[in-house]
């Protein structure tokens, strides 16, 4: 029988894994980690629901570790399969994995340390040594390419306009086919491509992220221009929690775009974060993949200043003069960005600016809520800095985006799939397709399985 079986981002946008079987041949869609609220993050530590060396192959759809960061656990326990991605997400990966295996272990010394954890040990999920050792079965393809994975089974990879080497995965077996989506992009993205139109599936696993609602159209440039200039007249820093891959080289083209057009902004432009410094650098190597031109990129590099130790880290809170921080994370769950909150959060002169989703139980979410206090390092610290939350640089399509891309179908799929959501967001955005489409929709429930 063939089928698939939802693992991952049922009811929440995190932990992205779909197990499909075709003639008996096991294979994944994404294999991403549960983040955020302490509930989810536990089921990364959970039994497998399938013994790893039997999963034939994986097929990433893009890098960020929501889709990509349970690898080096499947392959640290058996899995020696062939990982496929496009070029640009095996990059990322590589930057990706390893960081993600170093903050755990940094995660489980400090509980060890510090006691705060009921295990003792604390272990971490897998270590960075581990991320390292899985990163040798990716298989790059090239866009529009159809691989073949067996004689039953192949598919493409398509632009989906979200990250870096972000994909539109279709995979074809016998005469029927199953589309995902990933993470679909914006129409309007500032500095990718458009997402690839697809005119046919028999079914298609859709995301969610913005299903209930429509980004607007409040000009992003304008808005962090004021916030910067405002903050910067009364003498404080702006903080910018922001994902490493994606949503920093969108600040730092806007950010870019802002000083050159206002010479008397002398505020010194950092990124923190040594993951978003090397995906930055990869940004530039790969300028056919998205919209941003040679000699902006090359502007961003000579108006940008790339911290790469912890000393450097620590010298831009000591920097009496203006200051821009991109760093990460973009939850603020964890990196070097804490540190920084720890310094700027009390002091009201400050703004920190966060610039796009936070899941549920990250302390990016507590702070957009107006949280007094948040927890860092077993400490709580009081909020006095202004929190502001941007929702016009999200690289996920709204709901609008999402039924303009349908229409592209020229038959609808037998069945969509929609995943990789809150609950109310996957719920809007099924009576919007019921409603507009007229097609027939399903919210799977998380380890439910289906006929193909």
């Amino acid at each position: 029988m063939n089928s698939i079986q939802f693992l991952g981002a049922t009811g929440t946008v995190t932990g992205s894994k779909f197990l499909l079987t075709v003639n008996d041949t096991k294979f994944l869609v994404d294999c991403g980690l549960f983040q955020g609220l302490k509930k989810l993050r536990l089921k990364n530590w959970h039994s497998f629901h399938f013994p790893p060396k039997e999963i034939h192959s994986i097929i990433l759809t893009h890098a960020h570790i929501d889709h990509s960061g349970y690898i080096p656990l499947i392959v640290k326990n058996g899995f020696r399969g062939n990982i496929f991605s496009t070029d640009a997400t095996k990059g990322l990966c590589e930057i990706l994995l390893p960081d993600s295996g170093h903050i755990q272990e940094d995660d489980a010394e400090f509980a060890n340390r510090h006691k705060t954890s009921k295990h003792s040990p604390a272990l971490p999920l897998y270590t960075e040594e581990d991320a390292r050792k899985s990163l040798k079965y990716f298989k790059p393809v090239k866009w529009k390419e159809r691989k073949k994975i067996n004689q039953d089974l192949s598919f493409e990879i398509f632009n989906s306009g979200h990250i870096l080497g972000s994909g539109i995965v279709k995979i074809y077996f016998g005469k029927k086919s199953i589309t995902f989506t990933g993470d679909l992009g914006r129409q309007k993205n500032i500095i990718m491509k458009k997402p690839h139109r697809i005119d046919h599936t028999d079914y298609l696993v859709i995301e969610s992220t913005y299903g209930d609602r429509i980004h607007g159209d409040a000009d992003p440039e304008e808005i962090l221009k004021n916030l910067i200039f405002k903050t910067i007249k009364r003498n404080g820093k702006i903080l910018i929690p922001a994902f490493a891959v994606g949503r920093t080289q969108q600040l730092l083209y806007l950010i870019n775009k802002i000083k050159n057009k206002n010479p008397d902004l002398k505020a010194r432009l950092y990124v923190d974060s040594p993951m978003a410094t090397n995906a930055t650098r990869l940004f530039f190597d790969f300028g056919e993949e998205h919209a941003v031109t040679a000699e902006e990129c090359e502007s961003i590099r000579n108006n940008t200043r790339l911290v790469t130790t912890k000393e450097e880290s620590i010298a831009i809170m000591n920097d009496p003069e203006p200051s821009i921080i991109i760093s990460a994370s973009g939850m603020a769950t964890g990196g070097r960005v804490l540190h920084h909150l720890q310094t700027m959060l009390p002091d009201k002169k400050n703004t920190i600016l966060f610039t796009g989703f936070q899941a549920a139980g990250t302390r990016g979410k507590s702070l957009v809520g107006g949280a007094g206090s948040i927890k860092i390092y077993g400490k709580f610290i009081p909020v006095h800095a202004e929190i502001h939350n941007m929702d016009t640089l999200s690289a996920h399509a709204d709901s609008e985006e999402i039924v303009h891309w349908l229409h592209g179908f020229k038959s609808p799929p037998k069945t969509t799939f929609i995943v990789h959501g809150e609950p109310q967001a996957s719920d809007e955005l099924r009576k919007k397709i019921e409603h507009d489409l007229k097609w027939n929709v399903e919210i799977p429930q998380y380890e439910e399985k289906f006929s193909l």
